[in-house]
């Protein structure tokens, strides 16, 4: 496929298999680590460094976000915890799509569609009505098909994986007992 592709990415590990499978794909492929949910900002750090580790490594060229909102996320999901998800997500999605409509790519995606513990659904249609807004077509394509081939390539290349999704709620849903 021809044409030029955002990637938004939430981490290293998840950006593995989809990165295997797009880096021919596109003739430009950018990733971009925007992801104002994780806390705590040690957490962040880890995270942004390893993809910096496996993009410097790789080719892979990246833009960081600048901003650490998480204040901005929290005041968004309060008193919403059920449903912080579908913010964060959303959220996540819309701002790489403006992006990608601010910098003329054809396409925009997420590495949020490797991972077999996301909002698999809510992601895809969330992509396709942000395409309606923005003019920006959103790539989709089911990545979960190489969820185990996906954690073998972050284990291969000595990744740090992080045991919860990023959040402080999920942090306590995966730790507290």
């Amino acid at each position: 496929m021809n044409g030029k592709l955002l990637l938004h990415i939430c981490c290293a590990p998840c950006l593995m298999y989809p990165y295997k499978l797009l880096k021919d794909e596109f003739d430009v492929m950018l990733g971009y680590f925007y992801n104002p949910n994780i806390h705590p900002y040690t957490e962040y750090l880890k995270r942004q460094n390893t993809l910096k580790d496996f993009s410097e490594h790789s080719g892979l060229k990246v833009i960081y976000e600048k901003e650490y909102k998480m204040e901005e996320f929290l005041r968004s999901v309060v008193f919403r915890e059920e449903n912080r998800c579908y913010y964060c997500l959303s959220s996540r999605l819309e701002k790489t799509a403006l992006l990608a409509r601010s910098s003329k790519f054809d396409y925009f995606t997420t590495t949020l569609l490797y991972s077999k513990h996301q909002k698999h659904d809510f992601i895809k249609e969330t992509g396709l009505n942000l395409e309606k807004k923005y003019g920006v077509k959103f790539y989709y394509s089911d990545f979960r098909a190489g969820y185990k081939e996906g954690i073998e390539l972050s284990h291969a290349n000595n990744l740090y994986r992080q045991n919860y999704c990023g959040c402080i709620y999920s942090e306590k849903e995966r730790f507290y007992k």
